[in-house]
């Protein structure tokens, strides 16, 4: 799958969510949403990307955008997650990898000389139409929330 990019139409995307919850794409036509992407819940950078994004939810919530956090995790998991931290926003379990697949950001990784499948950190901004505005890819987590907010902000 080629990488999703800037004018691209979102893929779909329905997926079980934390609290037995479900998320679909289509029902937010209308609303922005940032799609974002990380590895594994509860690991130092995933908790500190969740943690900023829910830090800013408020502001989000102010410039009509929603946000879901997706990871190959249980729905367990990420209930055990979100609660550990308080986190204030919608996580998304692809146990299956549909949705990981379907994005694009499930790609073959490197560690220490040692390849491996996993998920790419990636976050999308999909405006009120159903089109990525804007993609991020290989994200570093530092200033990486507030960099979506002024991107969503001006969308």
């Amino acid at each position: 799958m080629s990488e999703l990019t800037q004018g691209t139409p979102a893929p779909a995307l329905s997926i079980a969510t934390d609290g037995d919850g479900h998320f679909d794409l289509a029902a937010h036509k209308g609303k922005k949403v940032v799609v974002y992407f990380y590895p594994k819940a509860d690991t130092p950078g995933c908790t500190t990307e969740g943690l900023d994004f829910s830090a800013l939810a408020d502001d989000f919530a102010k410039a009509d955008t929603t946000i879901i956090g997706i990871s190959r995790d249980t729905v367990k998991k990420l209930d055990r997650f979100k609660a550990k931290h308080a986190l204030n926003l919608i996580l998304g379990s692809d146990e299956d990898g549909t949705v990981t697949e379907g994005w694009g950001v499930w790609i073959l990784k490197k560690l220490y000389g040692r390849e491996y499948m996993g998920i790419e950190r990636a976050t999308f901004l999909v405006d009120r139409d159903g089109v990525i505005a804007q993609a991020w890819h290989n994200v570093k987590v530092k200033g990486h929330a507030g960099a979506v907010l002024e991107a969503a902000r001006a969308l």
